[in-house]
């Protein structure tokens, strides 16, 4: 993504926004972790670290703006939908806050949760 600003272009590579959702995502209480879904057995995989970037998707709109899709893993027994509300808020937060950049909407996909 391009920012242009009075003292020149800033530009933002995808990984960057994938990173900094991640983590904004899965300091979030209640979150085990990204997920993934693989394609040849079908099974949901929690992410490790460095690779949670595979469970955010950032699509990038006309308007500047960005829409984010996430794939979590959530612990058992917590309330879905607060634990939805606060990953929302705070990866909207965190990624306006660190790249200047507005975000348009937040999905929040919970493909599993763990017991423990």
């Amino acid at each position: 993504m391009k920012l242009q600003t009075e003292k020149g272009e800033i530009r933002i590579s995808s990984e960057v926004f994938t990173n900094i959702t991640g983590a904004a995502a899965t300091n979030c209480y209640g979150v085990k972790g990204m997920a993934i879904r693989s394609k040849t057995d079908g099974l949901v995989h929690l992410l490790r670290r460095e690779s949670m970037s595979k469970g955010v998707k950032v699509t990038y709109n006309d308007d500047s703006t960005v829409s984010i899709e996430l794939h979590i893993i959530v612990d058992n027994g917590v309330n879905l939908m607060a634990v939805s509300r606060s990953i929302m808020s705070e990866v909207r937060y965190i990624v306006s806050r660190t790249t200047g950049v507005e975000v348009k909407s937040v999905d929040v996909c919970i493909d599993s949760m763990v017991i423990g």
